[in-house]
């Protein structure tokens, strides 16, 4: 099968389409046919092997795993003998598991018990594939912050793919939705459920008067310090990224009224897969698809990503996103 490898951490050109073993699925895993991918921040950052840390986690010296790519959708191949949930035709969707990457190829194998279900009805495998990732890790953070009805909150950087997610999770839990975001996607964010949104080229959020129970930072470039002060007491700075922020969500746990929240542990779960199916079918979550590329142009779908100016997610198609 092909597949896009790497082994070396590097700037995005480190990675060739290359012949690869097709795997085979064992007794409790499904063979999925892969139509369309993503390429995520988590895939540029595990590449280039930074933060240098997350290197004892993805290998020291070289990647443990050659292949990339934690969102898909696709069709089944072929079941393992325990195998009840799925069956060879079903259109499938998902995510692999925390940790585990190997969907920018042809075919993966998956446990049944995988974050994977079957795909909603009426979407596209391109659409499907883009749904995960940003979502899943929006809601890592909102439930834990226990988001409710009435509640304000503050989405940055609302435009990017946790961003779109954060926007419409948190209209999902009736919070008052303020989004952040740059001119041109401001009605792109308004249409996915921000009750108001700031153009951050017209204004700087935190130099006005509102305070939120909630400030989102979708996008890691932020920081508790600046946000501080628009936050009502008792409120939660939810970050994404950024180390000091492994020091400050204990400390600011145990001082002061407000906190900063920074879920380390992705955990990606076959019922979040089935709750976002059941969003989608709903008509209450939907995909925001900024560019895609065929598989063969993942450098250059890699370096887009790169430039931290996309809206949504950007998808990779495989053998042109297809059913047979």
């Amino acid at each position: 099968m092909k597949a896009v490898v790497y082994d070396r951490y590097g700037a995005p050109d480190v990675q060739r389409l290359e012949d690869v073993e097709q795997p085979v699925p064992k007794e409790d895993e499904v063979l999925v046919r892969i139509h369309a991918t993503t390429v995520t921040r988590s895939d540029c950052g595990v590449r280039g092997g930074k933060p240098f840390i997350s290197r004892f986690f993805s290998g020291l010296r070289r990647p443990k795993q050659r292949i990339l790519g934690t969102e898909l959708s696709g069709e089944v191949e072929a079941v393992g003998a325990a195998v009840s949930e799925f069956a060879v035709g079903d259109h499938v969707f998902g995510s692999t598991s925390e940790f585990r990457f190997g969907t920018h190829a042809e075919f993966i194998c998956m446990p049944e018990s995988a974050p994977l279900a079957r795909k909603p009805a009426g979407m596209s495998f391109e659409e499907a594939a883009a749904v995960c990732d940003g979502a899943i890790l929006a809601l890592m953070g909102l439930r834990p912050a226990g988001l409710r009805k009435g509640q304000r909150i503050l989405v940055y950087g609302a435009s990017g793919s946790i961003g779109t997610a954060g926007v419409q999770l948190a209209r999902y839990f009736e919070a008052e939705v303020t989004a952040v975001c740059n001119t041109k996607n401001v009605e792109l964010v308004r249409s996915l459920g921000a009750d108001r949104v700031i153009d951050y080229t017209q204004e700087d959020f935190t130099k006005n008067v509102e305070t939120y129970d909630v400030i989102f930072d979708a996008v890691g470039k932020h920081s508790f310090r600046r946000s501080r002060g628009s936050l009502k007491r008792g409120g939660i700075y939810l970050a994404t990224d950024g180390l000091q922020n492994l020091i400050l969500a204990p400390w600011t746990s145990r001082i002061g009224d407000k906190k900063v929240m920074f879920p380390i542990s992705p955990r990606y779960t076959k019922k979040d897969v089935l709750f976002l199916k059941e969003l989608i079918e709903a008509g209450r979550y939907r995909a925001v698809i900024d560019r895609r590329y065929p598989l063969e142009d993942v450098v250059e779908a890699t370096r887009y990503v790169e430039t931290q100016q996309k809206t949504g997610n950007v998808v990779l198609t495989v053998n042109g996103g297809q059913a047979r």
